[in-house]
């Protein structure tokens, strides 16, 4: 019921407020958009065709969704898609993604009452919940409106699938509330599988991320935004993405003379440490032009791909440390040579498919000044590595398909019922 799981949230939220209280003022999270996140905001106009509510958490699932959105519009049966995220990073890079392509929410807190609202503004008739994100009022709300909900591009870490384990009774009625779970291959499948997810509610559909990797040897807008920073087009510049805080100084060592750093850290909070860790940095939110150190900070959302096309060697951040890695895919459809971590519990299987084909490198903090200086020397091994990545990422793709024709199905399964 509802109202216990409220008192629960409530509970729980005024127990944990010395935490996330101070840290929400410090990091400037506090100045959010309350209302939308207690579900308030406009309603949406009637539906000419059936709607699709896409939830992506952040800015890697939102941009998962790329080519999805595209696929449920561009079809004889034509669906509405809405994007709901959740963080303000999401938010913010799904409004400049789909500005003029479809409607962006913000997804609420699991109240009863902030989940009905959302309900009443959007009125869709399926939801897709990219990777997993299963909440019970929200999912109780839909059963009660008979709204089907499928887990699309499904994933289940080794760490949230502990946490499940832990209340197997109480997780085993959340997913059950389940139409279908698509998931990304058979270790999440086994996963599903242990929360009560039968055979003809599971289905391994493979990695929506293979699919928005668009192989491409030029960005439009990369040698504009290289002309901004004052990147210097002559000397060799390694990319970093998606970078933790432990990654900073030991990138800015890594990183021999003569060679240009730029750093994209993962959060808006990791800027001013990254700042800091990279002596004499440009940042573009400052607007700066040129560094004499040649380090570079980009310290703003949905540039990290203009950054990777003018790479030389790209290395994934959040592989040095325990915080389970990033995507490495982008950057060698891009055609540049790439270096992750020891840690790539988020991306395992893509890591290890990468590995195995030979595009794509792994190391330790200690070897990597070693990496970078032999992929900027051997160019004829970084255009292999290149060569083989690209050609392993073709394999790959077609998930999005798969996982838009899920959906249609069960946009048009409620509409007809």
């Amino acid at each position: 019921m509802p109202r216990p799981i409220d008192a629960a949230y409530l509970a729980a939220a005024i127990l944990a407020s010395p935490v996330w209280l101070p840290r929400m003022i410090s990091t400037g999270k506090i100045r959010t958009d309350w209302p939308a996140r207690f579900g308030r905001g406009e309603v949406l106009p009637k539906a000419s065709r059936r709607r699709v509510l896409l939830h992506a958490v952040s800015v890697g699932e939102v941009n998962a969704t790329d080519l999805l959105v595209d696929q449920l519009q561009d079809h004889e049966t034509e669906i509405e898609p809405v994007v709901a995220t959740t963080t303000d990073t999401g938010f913010a890079r799904a409004k400049a993604l789909f500005d003029g392509r479809c409607e962006v929410v913000r997804y609420p807190f699991d109240t009863s009452g902030a989940v009905r609202r959302l309900f009443d503004r959007v009125r869709p008739d399926a939801i897709g919940l990219v990777e997993l994100e299963v909440w019970p009022n929200f999912l109780r709300e839909a059963a009660k409106r008979h709204i089907p909900v499928a887990v699309v591009n499904g994933r289940l870490s080794e760490r949230s699938h502990r946490r499940y384990a832990r209340i197997t009774p109480i997780a085993r009625r959340l997913f059950d509330r389940l139409a279908i779970a698509a998931v990304q291959d058979e270790t999440y499948a086994a996963r599903f599988r242990s929360m009560g997810v039968g055979p003809n509610r599971l289905e391994i559909t493979g990695n929506m991320k293979w699919d928005t990797a668009r192989i491409s040897d030029e960005v439009p807008g990369a040698a504009e935004f290289a002309a901004s920073m004052g990147i210097d087009r002559n000397r060799p510049l390694v990319v970093a993405g998606s970078t933790a805080p432990i990654e900073h100084a030991m990138l800015h060592q890594a990183v021999g003379d003569g060679v240009q750093l730029l750093c994209a850290p993962r959060k808006p909070e990791w800027f001013d440490d990254a700042a800091g860790a990279l002596p004499g940095c440009a940042r573009r939110s400052h607007r700066d032009t040129g560094s004499r150190s040649g380090r570079f900070l980009l310290d703003t959302i949905g540039e990290l791909r203009l950054a990777y096309a003018l790479a030389d060697v790209v290395v994934i951040g959040r592989t040095f440390g325990d915080l389970g890695g990033s995507d490495m895919i982008e950057p060698i459809a891009l055609g540049k040579p790439t270096i992750i971590g020891p840690d790539v519990t988020n991306f395992a299987a893509i890591a290890t498919d990468l590995l195995e084909a030979g595009g794509l490198i792994q190391t330790t903090p200690e070897q990597l000044p070693h990496e970078i200086k032999a992929l900027l020397t051997d160019t004829s091994r970084a255009q292999r590595l290149v060569r083989d990545g690209r050609s392993f990422i073709r394999t790959r793709q077609g998930a999005t398909t798969r996982h838009a024709e899920i959906l249609r199905e069960l946009a048009t399964r409620k509409a007809d019922s």
